[in-house]
């Protein structure tokens, strides 16, 4: 998936591929979801035609209806059965969200089958919460329902009528607005919830709460014997935490899909968690790594160039995230370079791991034609190689996917004090080329330890560069288990360094948090 057109892949611990929608619920609700979670119309028709090719059907016409529906609600009463919460047995209630707005040709099959569920379950096992947008148009500042109107008309035209509207809006929902909402749209005025904007995304539980939200859904679905009173004790005091934060740190975030944000969701929400537990609050400066290379200083963008230097030099600290392809390689290149020799903390995230090895070797160990075979297969000194499992011919599925175990080789790493000296950790993996074992031996010559590897010790996992206060590549994604009030460790560490706290953490480590 395109990070331009899709932001972020989100990649789940068993390797599941999926939108960056369910990354939020993880980190969210703190649960651990599995690729069946992620409904696609392309995973449905694919059911349906190996269901066709095997002869389930006995020749009979395959249709949208009953056949592509039915795989749609046969999956999510598979899917809802399944735990993800560590928990035993089958959750109350599971949240189905449905992409995509109401009348997209996309869409219809999926509606049609929610509308089946909804009849076949019965009212009070199905609640329809309807999100949508209240615009103020122009300098008049009316609150407008009209698109909403018309949605909830749509839909009641479907076969389906929304229970609940959750909506959006820049202010708080007038009163006359939701009385319009409530007579036009036919849904109470108690069931009208407003969602406008706040400081920060962790008041949304309580402003909720205190529309009691959580009551209304419950009474609906007649669980409220079943139900705790919602604690959110940590979310409020995170949030006001937030809030009064005085004192923030620059980070400069090189790479590749800077034009846009959600392309590197997870690092942003990583950064976000590790800076709150340092009381800090993020300022992340974007740096299109094609803007630092040499060449753009004498085409048409010099001021660009320009810019991009001093943004890399005000930042206390740099991160080179993942990608793929060689646009902006050589600026990553460059990026690690300065990092290195000017001792400011460094973290390589996948590709920034692999670009920290190019940099190294060409520049400590003079290999100045080291490369990744991903950029020059003709490279002499392949420091970074394809990985034997993979296929160059069919990009989907075929990477390395998915939490995989990583042996740490010593206890008196950074690594493993920040893990808490672990003797492993389990973290996500998404890449096809990985640092040549081959050339391994070579490349610690220059500083560089591999500290953490694979257990079969040819995969190089985590890398830590000696006399430097913070340099730490990994192949894998850490980003991706970070969670409100339990941040990464290793971004976590990198933030600590980047205001000289790195030492006393150590000494007195606190389970994430100062």
């Amino acid at each position: 998936m395109s990070p331009f057109e899709h932001g972020e892949v989100f990649v789940l611990d068993d390797g599941g591929e999926v939108d960056l929608d369910l990354g939020n619920y993880e980190r969210f609700l703190d649960v651990r979801l599995t690729r069946d979670n992620n409904i696609t119309t392309g995973k449905i028709y694919q059911s349906v035609l190996e269901k066709e090719r095997r002869g389930d059907y006995l020749g009979k016409t395959v249709q949208v209806v009953p056949h592509i529906t039915d795989a749609i609600k046969n999956w999510i009463e598979s899917v809802s059965a399944i735990p993800v919460d560590g928990k035993e047995g089958p959750a109350d209630v599971c949240v189905i969200e449905l992409g995509g707005t109401v009348g997209d040709i996309e869409s219809m099959p999926f509606i049609e089958a929610l509308r089946q569920l909804l009849f076949s379950v019965g009212q009070n096992s199905f609640c329809l919460i309807h999100v949508s947008l209240i615009p103020v148009l122009g300098v008049v500042g009316e609150q407008k329902t009209k698109p909403t109107q018309h949605s909830v008309r749509e839909l009641r035209a479907l076969g389906l009528t929304p229970h609940f509207l959750a909506c959006r809006s820049a202010e708080p929902l007038l009163e006359s607005t939701r009385q319009k909402l409530s007579q036009f749209c036919h849904v109470p005025v108690g069931n009208i919830l407003n969602i406008h904007d706040v400081p920060n995304i962790w008041h949304i539980p309580h402003l909720l709460r205190n529309q009691n939200a959580h009551d209304a859904i419950l009474r609906h679905l007649e669980l409220q014997s079943v139900a705790n009173p919602p604690n959110l004790q940590e979310w409020t005091e995170r949030a006001g935490t937030f809030d009064n934060l005085k004192n923030s740190v620059r980070i400069a975030m090189v790479g590749k899909y800077v034009g846009m944000a959600d392309s590197y969701l997870s690092v942003v929400k990583a950064l976000l968690h590790a800076c709150i537990a340092c009381s800090l609050k993020p300022v992340i400066d974007w740096i299109a790594a094609s803007d630092l290379e040499d060449d753009s200083s004498k085409l048409q963008t010099p001021e660009a160039h320009a810019t991009a230097w001093k943004t890399l030099r005000n930042a206390a600290c740099v991160l080179v995230p993942g990608g793929f392809g060689d646009r902006g390689v050589n600026g990553m290149i460059l990026a690690a370079k300065y990092a290195r020799e000017n001792k400011v903390p460094y973290l390589g995230i996948c590709l920034g791991m692999q670009i920290s090895v190019i940099e190294v070797a060409r520049n400590v160990l003079s290999l100045e034609r080291a490369n990744s075979s991903e950029f020059d297969d003709q490279t002499p000194n392949p420091v970074v190689i394809f990985m034997p499992e993979g296929s160059k011919t069919h990009m989907g599925s075929t990477m390395r996917l998915g939490s995989r175990r990583t042996l740490l080789q010593s206890r008196d790493c950074l690594t493993a004090k920040l893990y808490h000296s672990s003797d492993y950790v389990d973290e996500r993996h998404r890449h096809r080329y990985e640092v040549n074992p081959d050339m391994v031996s070579i490349l610690e010559k220059s500083g560089l330890k591999f500290v953490g590897k694979d257990e079969t010790g040819n995969r190089m996992e985590i890398l830590e560069l000696t006399d430097h206060p913070f340099y730490v590549g990994t192949q894998f994604h850490p980003e991706f288990k970070s969670r409100p009030g339990r941040p990464s460790p290793l971004f976590l560490g990198f933030i600590l360094a980047s205001i000289g706290q790195l030492e006393s953490y150590l000494q007195n480590p606190q389970n994430g948090s100062l």
